[in-house]
């Protein structure tokens, strides 16, 4: 491969970013769309910059004069052009903007620098793309060598010049920092990056203010298939579960003030007495059937269907199932159960003593007293198709959520119930996987909920 730049000079290449365009008026006036942001007071050679602009990418000369200079200061401000920084005729990176930068673009510098730890280099499309979460801009990189500098901000074979003009770029755009300087506040060491990425990708703002990509855009349809309600059974002979009396718990159980108030982790339970399978039809019943199916569209190949059941879900997409694995149950013999919220009956999915359920198990002992293990794990899992056909970007957080009030709906009742529970802040999805013989991208573990009878 040849040297892909050369001592040329860094030159920049200004291009409007997608879908802006500038309206050119009489009088000296311009409006940039489509933030109807009004530029006035333009010079002719102005307007007539705006206008090669609208036709495509724009390369001024080495020496601007001085009103290029101040019209491109302004098109940077307001965030509508794209930087692209050449060395000859080679294309080297370019700034991509989705709002507006928070001050002017910088001098070249020489000073040291480093990749900011929530920077991250990735394929986007053809592109080769930084992208950070509290940035103003993605950075795309069109060139092997700039990437290599990209990723080690150190030693390169770029020119010096190349490099500063890149290092001061970088820090203008937020992708690097002062050596150490993330490490040295808690802000930003305290954040994780896969956190910090999921908080501002799952959210709206910068980049999801256009709705274009974001939200219920029901992506797929037209392309797949969306995904059944119900789960394909697990084979093996069912374990029928008791109906609890609804109509009589209307009436006689406990008030809801007096369960929100009563309401409390247990971590210690009385193995002497375990639950039974009343106990287990109960709560699944009363927190998770399925009590009825509307569809629509119900003339395509697979109809979009949609569940109700005791707690709120996005959509009413319904995309988590649970799951009991069982230790030691009065009527239910030890083993990894789906609930089957349809028939309301336990499939058995694995054998209690298998590696994999005991992984799964195995951290719950990390939460209750003194090491012990379950009499019930609940294992909450996703369906994350069910969501991520309509949803984009958002439905991973929307799961999440819907984890939360499964877990307070298990507490609640639990408490009416007299038995004890208490949530896990994590688990084994390999485990998970293993056990259940099923790919993570169609159905993970997302949360876990121990349930049993507590000492008293």
């Amino acid at each position: 491969m040849t040297n892909p730049t050369s001592a040329t000079a860094p030159q920049t290449v200004y291009t409007l970013t997608d879908g802006a365009r500038c309206l050119l008026g009489g009088g000296g006036v311009a409006v940039l769309l489509p933030a109807k942001q009004r530029l006035d007071g333009l010079s002719p050679g102005q307007i007539a910059t705006l206008r090669t602009l609208n036709e495509g990418p724009l390369r001024p000369a080495d020496d601007p004069d001085a009103d290029t200079v101040d019209l491109l200061d302004r098109l940077v401000a307001a965030g509508v052009v794209s930087l692209t920084v050449t060395a000859g005729r080679r294309d080297l990176y370019s700034l991509r903007p989705f709002r507006r930068p928070p001050r002017p673009r910088p001098l070249p510098r020489s000073d040291a620098f480093e990749l900011s730890r929530f920077t991250v280099v990735r394929r986007n499309g053809t592109d080769i793309v930084a992208e950070h979460p509290r940035s103003w801009c993605d950075v795309a990189v069109h060139d092997p060598e700039t990437l290599a500098t990209l990723v080690g901000l150190g030693s390169s074979a770029l020119p010096a010049e190349i490099r500063d003009r890149l290092a001061a770029d970088l820090a203008w755009s937020g992708h690097a920092v002062e050596p150490g300087a993330e490490d040295h506040d808690f802000a930003t060491r305290s954040w994780s990056p896969h956190e910090l990425w999921f908080h501002r990708r799952s959210t709206v703002g910068d980049r999801g203010t256009s709705w274009a990509h974001f939200g219920p855009t029901r992506w797929a349809d037209g392309e797949f298939e969306p995904l059944p309600a119900r789960r394909e059974p697990y084979d093996g002979e069912p374990i029928s579960l008791p109906t609890p009396d609804l109509a009589a718990l209307r009436r006689d159980d406990t008030p809801l003030t007096a369960v929100v108030e009563d309401r409390k982790s247990v971590r210690d339970f009385d193995d002497r007495h375990p639950l039974t399978t009343e106990h287990l039809g109960e709560l699944l019943h009363r927190c998770a059937r399925t009590r009825a199916v509307r569809t629509t569209n119900a003339n395509r190949t697979v109809p979009e269907e949609l569940p109700s059941r005791p707690f709120p879900s996005g959509g009413s997409l319904y995309e988590l199932e649970v799951y009991a694995v069982v230790r030691i149950a009065d009527g239910v013999p030890a083993g990894m159960y789906h609930y089957d919220s349809f028939e309301h009956v336990l499939r058995p999915v694995a054998p209690y003593d298998s590696p994999a359920v005991r992984r799964l198990v195995a951290p719950a002992s990390l939460t209750l007293a003194d090491g012990q293990l379950p009499q019930v794990l609940l294992v909450l899992a996703a369906r994350p198709g069910r969501i991520m056909w309509t949803y984009e970007q958002m439905p991973y957080a929307v799961i999440l959520k819907h984890v939360g009030v499964l877990t307070q709906t298990l507490y609640l009742t639990s408490t009416a119930m007299g038995l004890g529970g208490v949530a896990q802040g994590y688990g084994d999805t390999a485990a998970f996987a293993e056990a259940t013989g099923t790919d993570e991208l169609t159905e993970c573990n997302v949360g876990s909920f121990v349930v049993g009878t507590p000492k008293r």
